[in-house]
C-alpha cells in the first residue's frame, strides 16, 4: 500500500505531475495560460506562494487601472447633492446594486443591497434592527439560533438579541436534520425567530445544503419544527461566494452578509447585507444618520424615515468610490475567468489535489504526515470549498505547534492562515478542545489571535490553506513541497491506495442553472396600441386645420432625429424609437447634459435590409442589424428612475461610439421581452415604454414654435441668439410635428386622430424651458 520515495530526492516537486494533474482534472484554469495570467494580472506575487484566500483574495492589475481611469476620466459628486457630478453618483451606485443583484440571479423586486463596511457591519445591522421580542404571559418570545460552525460575528448576535429578551440556542449541525420533524409547527404569527448558518464553513470549507434556507423557513427542520413563529434566515455568504455560485432563486434566504474583499481584494472596507424586500418590512432602526430621513424635527420627537430600503440603513454619505470600483472588480472577474463555476470547478481540484496528496504523506515509520479536518473526503464541490484546515504531526505522532509553521512557510515566503479563524465552534469540535480547556487555555495565558499555540501538549488551533481563482498549479507543488522538506521524516513514503481516490471524483459536472441562459426571443411586434391591429403613420391631414408635417424617429437615445414620411408603429410607439441608447463604462446612461457630441452621432434606419447604420463626423459609418443576435449580453439599466433589461450591441460597435466620444462607453439595446410601463397620471391605463422619457409619442404644434421664436427675438437681452423654427423644433426631440393649430391649442386637447389612429393626450410640463412657459409639446 505504501510507495517509498528515495531520501536523496532533490526535488520533491517531481512527485506532483502537472500533466498527471489535468489528465484527472479537465478544470484547470480559464481556456488560456494561467501563467501568462499570472504575469499580466499579479505579477507582484512571482516568488510567492499565496494560499489565504479565505482571509482574502487578490485582486488583478486590470481591475486597478479601470478604477483608476474611471475616477479619472469622471467627477464623482457627493450623491446627497443634486449637481450633475452627485447625480452621475447616484446612477452609477445604483447600476452597481442592480449589478450585485444579478450576480446572485435575483432582482430589484426581490432583494435590496445595503452597502455597509464589511459583512460584520452587514450581522451587525441585523442585530440592531430584527424584530426580537421578549417572552409574554401567553406566548415565548424570539429565538436566535445559530449553528456552532459560526463566525465570531454571527455568533455574537446574541448579545444584542438577549438584551432584548431573546432566547439564544446554539445548534451543533448534525441536529438540523437528525431532530427535524414530519409534523412541524405551523409557521407565522407575530414572534419572530432568526436562524443562522454558513452556507461555507470558513474553518473547514465545509458546504452547509443551501435546501436548509426554505426548511427553516417552513418549518421542517430543527430548531424551527419546535417553536412556532414566523422564521427567517441568515445565511452567512461571506466564505462561499469568493468561489461559489450563489442563486437566491434557489435558495430565498431573508439576510445575506457578505465582503466584496473576499470575491475581488478590492477594495477593503465594504461589504453588503441583500435583504429580501419582505423582511426588510419587519426591521426596526432606532439610530438615524444623514440621507436617512424623509423629514425630521430637531425640537421634537418627530421621524419619518426614507421610504427606500437602502436609503432608510445607509447612515451618511457611502463609501461611493469603493462602491464604483466594484463595476470594475466584475469587469475583471467575469473577463478573466468567464464565471463563477468556472472558479468553483478550478479552484476545488487544486484543494481536492492538495489535500488527497497531503492525506497520502508518511513519515518513515508509515506514521502520517497531517491531520486534516474536515467532513468529507472532497469528491463533491457542492459539499466542499476550495480550504483545507490541518495540523501536521511528527513522526511520534505529535502535533507540530502552527506558529511554527507559520514562521517556517513564512521563510519560504508561502502565506497560509493559522489560528481558529474566529470560528470557535469549529475549532473545538474538530481539535475536540472542551469549555474548560478554552477557559484553561485563557488562563494560560492563551488568547485569539496569539502564536501560542499549543497549551499542555494540545492544539490551540490549526493551519488553513485556501485557494483563489489565480491560484496555480505551481503553488500547489511549493507547499506540498515545504511539508516534505521541512516536517517529513525521510524517506517519504506515500498511501497508494489514497492516491487512487485522485481519479474517482466526477470532473464533469454541470454549470448551475442561474449561469445557463435561456436564449431571448427576439422576434419583433408591430402592433400598435390601437386595438392590437398593425399601424402606419404617414405625412398628412389630421383634420381639417392641421397637418401632420414631420415624422422624426430617434432610434439611439440623445442621438440625432431620422427623418421619414412614414413609419410603422410597434407596441410601445414608433418601431424602433428610442430602442438603443449609449452607456459609460459602468452602464449609466449617457445624455446630451453629459455628452453634447452624442448630437453628432446621425443614426438611420433601413427597414428593407433590416439595418442601423450609424454616421459621425470624423469616422467611418458603421453598420448593425436591427435585430440581436441570442448570444448578446444581458444587464439592466435605468432610464428615469425605471429599471430596463438591455443587451450590449458587441465589442465593435462599443469601439466605435468609445473612438468617437473620447471615453469607453457601450451601445446598449432595450431587450424586447422587457417590460417598462408608463408611469401613473401621465395618462389612462398603462402603456409599455421604449427608451423614451415619459411617454410613446412626442408631439410638437408649429405655432407654438413660431410664438416662442417671436418671444426670443424680441428679448435682446436674453444671450440666446436667433433660432429658425426647425432648430427649435429640434432642440424639443418631438416625433410628431403638426401645423394649423393656434399657439398652445394642444394644451386643452384630450385625444388626438391621425388617419385611423387614435391617441390619448396628457400635458407633460418641462421645468428646464427657456422663459418658463408651458412647453407646449404634448405626450400622446
Amino acid at each position: 500500500l505504501f510507495i517509498v520515495m528515495a531520501s536523496h530526492c532533490p526535488d520533491y516537486k517531481e512527485i506532483y505531475r502537472f500533466d498527471h494533474f489535468t489528465e484527472l482534472w479537465e478544470h484547470y484554469g480559464y481556456g488560456g495560460d494561467m501563467q501568462e495570467l499570472r504575469l499580466q494580472e499579479f505579477g507582484r506575487v512571482k516568488g510567492i506562494t499565496y494560499l489565504d484566500h479565505a482571509g482574502t483574495t487578490l485582486f488583478p492589475e486590470s481591475q486597478i487601472k479601470g478604477f483608476y481611469q474611471d475616477i479619472a476620466r469622471n467627477i464623482y459628486g457627493n450623491p446627497h447633492s443634486l449637481n450633475p457630478s452627485s447625480k452621475l453618483t447616484h446612477d452609477t451606485v445604483e447600476r452597481v446594486r442592480y449589478r450585485i443583484l444579478e450576480h446572485f440571479n435575483t432582482s430589484p423586486e426581490e432583494y435590496t443591497v445595503i452597502f455597509t463596511a464589511g459583512s460584520t457591519a452587514a450581522l451587525r445591522l441585523v442585530a440592531d434592527s430584527f424584530p426580537w421580542s421578549p417572552p409574554a404571559a401567553e406566548e415565548p418570545g424570539s429565538s436566535f439560533c445559530y449553528l456552532t460552525d459560526n463566525h465570531t460575528s454571527v455568533v455574537g448576535i446574541r448579545g444584542a438579541a438577549a438584551k432584548l429578551g431573546a432566547t439564544t440556542l446554539p445548534v451543533l449541525p448534525q441536529h438540523v436534520e437528525t431532530r427535524a420533524r414530519d409534523a412541524p409547527w405551523a409557521t407565522g404569527g407575530d414572534v419572530c425567530h432568526l436562524f443562522c448558518y454558513p452556507a461555507q464553513s470558513n474553518f473547514s470549507g465545509r458546504k452547509y445544503p443551501l435546501s436548509y434556507v426554505k426548511g427553516i423557513q417552513g418549518g421542517r427542520l430543527y430548531p424551527a419544527c419546535d417553536r412556532q413563529g414566523q422564521w427567517m434566515v441568515l445565511l452567512d455568504a461571506a466564505s462561499f461566494v469568493s468561489c461559489s455560485s450563489l442563486d437566491l432563486q434557489e435558495c430565498p434566504a431573508d439576510f445575506i452578509p457578505i465582503s466584496f474583499y473576499k470575491i475581488f481584494g478590492f477594495p477593503t472596507g465594504l461589504g453588503a447585507l441583500l435583504v429580501r424586500n419582505r423582511a426588510a418590512v419587519l426591521l426596526r432602526k432606532g439610530y438615524f444618520g444623514g440621507g436617512t430621513a424623509a423629514a425630521y424635527l430637531a425640537e421634537e420627537d418627530y421621524f419619518v424615515p426614507a421610504s427606500n430600503v437602502s436609503s432608510r440603513f445607509e447612515d451618511g454619505t457611502i463609501s461611493f468610490l469603493d462602491i464604483i470600483s466594484l463595476h470594475h472588480g466584475f469587469d475583471s472577474l467575469y473577463r478573466i475567468t468567464g464565471s463563477m463555476f468556472k472558479i468553483q470547478m478550478h479552484t476545488f481540484g487544486l484543494a481536492r489535489y492538495t489535500y488527497i496528496h497531503l492525506s497520502s504523506l508518511l513519515h518513515c515509520n508509515k506514521q502520517p504526515v497531517a491531520q486534516i479536518y474536515c467532513e468529507n473526503d472532497f469528491q463533491d464541490p457542492s459539499r466542499q470549498g476550495a480550504i483545507i484546515n490541518f495540523n501536521l504531526l511528527n513522526s511520534h505522532g505529535s502535533v507540530v505547534g502552527y506558529s511554527l509553521v507559520d514562521r517556517l512557510a513564512s521563510l519560504f515566503n508561502i502565506h497560509v492562515r493559522t489560528g481558529c479563524f474566529c470560528n470557535t465552534g469549529a475549532c473545538q469540535i474538530f481539535l475536540g478542545i472542551s469549555d474548560q480547556n478554552i477557559k484553561h487555555n485563557l488562563e494560560a495565558g492563551h488568547v485569539c489571535g496569539d502564536n501560542i499555540d499549543l497549551v499542555d501538549g494540545r492544539p490551540t488551533g490549526s493551519v488553513r490553506v485556501s485557494f483563489g481563482y489565480m491560484t496555480t498549479f505551481e503553488d500547489c507543488q511549493n507547499f506540498l513541497s515545504f511539508v516534505v522538506n521541512c516536517f517529513v521524516d525521510k524517506p517519504l513514503r506515500m498511501h497508494e491506495e489514497r492516491l487512487t481516490h485522485l481519479k474517482t471524483a466526477d470532473s464533469s459536472p454541470r454549470s448551475p442553472t442561474s449561469e445557463r441562459h435561456n436564449a431571448p426571443d427576439l422576434t419583433p411586434s408591430f402592433t400598435s396600441n390601437l386595438n392590437g391591429e398593425e399601424g402606419v403613420i404617414k405625412n398628412g391631414q389630421i383634420k381639417d386645420s392641421q397637418t401632420l408635417t414631420n415624422i422624426f424617429i430617434y432610434p439611439i437615445k440623445s442621438c440625432a432625429a431620422f427623418e421619414v414620411s412614414e413609419w410603422p408603429l410597434g407596441n410601445r410607439g414608433l418601431q424602433y424609437d428610442r430602442t438603443w441608447m449609449v452607456v459609460n463604462e459602468n452602464g449609466v446612461c449617457l445624455s446630451q447634459k453629459r455628452e453634447p457630441r452624442l448630437c453628432l452621432i446621425q443614426p438611420s434606419i433601413s427597414l428593407a435590409s433590416n439595418m442601423l447604420h450609424i454616421q459621425a463626423p470624423g469616422m467611418m459609418s458603421i453598420s448593425m442589424p436591427l435585430e440581436d443576435p441570442l448570444e448578446m449580453k444581458t444587464s439592466q439599466s435605468k432610464v428615469c428612475g425605471d429599471r430596463v433589461q438591455t443587451v450590449d450591441c458587441g465589442d465593435e460597435v462599443a469601439s466605435w461610439f468609445s473612438g468617437f466620444l473620447g471615453k469607453p462607453c457601450h451601445l446598449i439595446r432595450q431587450s424586447p421581452e422587457s417590460t417598462r410601463d408608463m408611469k401613473k397620471g401621465l395618462g389612462q391605463g398603462m402603456t409599455s415604454l421604449s427608451l423614451v422619457n415619459e411617454a410613446q409619442y412626442l408631439l410638437i404644434n408649429r405655432a407654438s414654435v413660431a410664438l416662442l421664436q417671436e418671444c426670443i427675438s424680441s428679448s435682446p437681452d436674453s444671450g440666446l441668439g436667433t433660432f429658425d423654427a426647425l432648430q427649435l423644433i429640434k432642440r424639443f426631440r418631438a416625433n410628431l410635428v403638426i401645423s394649423g393649430a393656434c399657439p398652445f391649442e394642444e394644451d386643452d386637447w384630450s385625444n388626438l386622430k391621425i388617419g385611423e389612429m387614435l391617441f390619448q393626450v396628457s400635458l407633460s410640463r418641462d421645468a428646464e424651458l427657456v422663459l418658463n412657459q408651458d412647453s407646449g409639446w404634448l405626450c400622446v
